[in-house]
């Protein structure tokens, strides 16, 4: 992912009403992200615990989402829908965030299960064990990576109504 501005995050939010873009928090450690090793910037908001945000380049532009954490909790460890990890760190959850445009002022929503805390990125980028003589781990790994993305994408797509 490229580097991007508060004022460009902002501005990329496709379901959150203005009062929504102007009161979010961006991540404690935003001068610090590592841009080249994100798929897309995910965070909660450190005042409001049930909100996370996504932000994503797609199809050459920024596409920014508000995701609210439901109370349901599965019952047994779920995996997440984006990075498909099995040895996850963390705990999974459910998101779901409104569609963008009349669809979302109905009502119309979409949800899917991914890393609490937005790892994803991190996740996919572990070196896979070797599954058999002559895995190619780092094809795995870059599988991964590319499956993340088209993850995120499609989700992305969902709520926009492509």
């Amino acid at each position: 992912m490229r580097p991007v501005t508060d004022a460009q995050i902002r501005a990329s939010f496709l379901n959150a009403s203005r009062s929504e873009r102007k009161n979010l928090t961006l991540p404690a450690d935003f001068d610090e992200r590592a841009w080249d090793r994100l798929d897309f910037l995910g965070w909660r908001d450190p005042k409001l615990p049930q909100i996370g945000y996504l932000v994503v380049e797609l199809d050459g532009e920024l596409v920014g989402l508000l995701l609210r954490q439901t109370e349901t909790r599965t019952r047994a460890r779920a995996q997440c829908s984006w990075c498909s990890d099995i040895h996850l760190p963390n705990e999974v959850v459910f998101y779901m965030t409104k569609r963008a445009g009349d669809a979302g002022r109905r009502g119309d929503t979409v949800g899917t299960l991914i890393c609490e805390n937005f790892e994803c990125s991190q996740n996919v980028r572990k070196l896979p064990p070797s599954a058999y003589l002559g895995f190619d781990r780092e094809a795995a790994r870059d599988r991964r990576i590319e499956q993340l993305r088209e993850h995120v994408a499609g989700f992305v797509r969902e709520v926009r109504g492509d």
